[in-house]
C-alpha cells in the first residue's frame, strides 16, 4: 500500500503525535515506502531539531523535545522492523 498523502507531512504528524509506527501498521507498506519514510522521518527530524526556541520558554523546549522523542521512537521501530524482514534501507 502506497502513502497517503505526502510522506513528509506523514512524517510530521508522526513528529506531532498524530501518528505511530508499530511493527502491524508497518506491515502494509512496501519496502520503498519504507525507505520514503526512513528518509522523510530523517529530513523532519533535522528541520525540528534546527528550530530555534527560546530557552526561557520551558513549553516550547518541552514541545520540541517530544517531538523529537517521537521521530526517534518512529524511527527506532522502523530500522528493527526492516533488520527483521531484511529489508535494507
Amino acid at each position: 500500500m502506497t502513502i497517503s498523502g505526502s510522506p513528509k507531512v506523514f512524517s510530521y504528524d508522526i513528529a506531532e503525535g498524530f501518528h505511530y509506527l508499530t511493527r502491524v501498521s508497518l506491515r502494509k507498506y512496501t519496502p520503498a515506502d519504507l525507505r520514503t519514510i526512513s528518509k522523510n522521518l530523517d529530513i523532519v527530524q533535522r528541520e525540528i531539531r534546527g528550530e530555534r526556541v527560546d530557552l526561557e520558554d520551558i513549553l516550547a523546549i518541552k514541545h520540541k523535545n517530544m517531538r523529537i522523542q517521537r521521530i526517534n521512537q518512529a524511527l527506532m521501530v522502523l530500522h528493527s522492523y526492516c533488520k527483521q524482514r531484511k529489508i535494507p534501507l
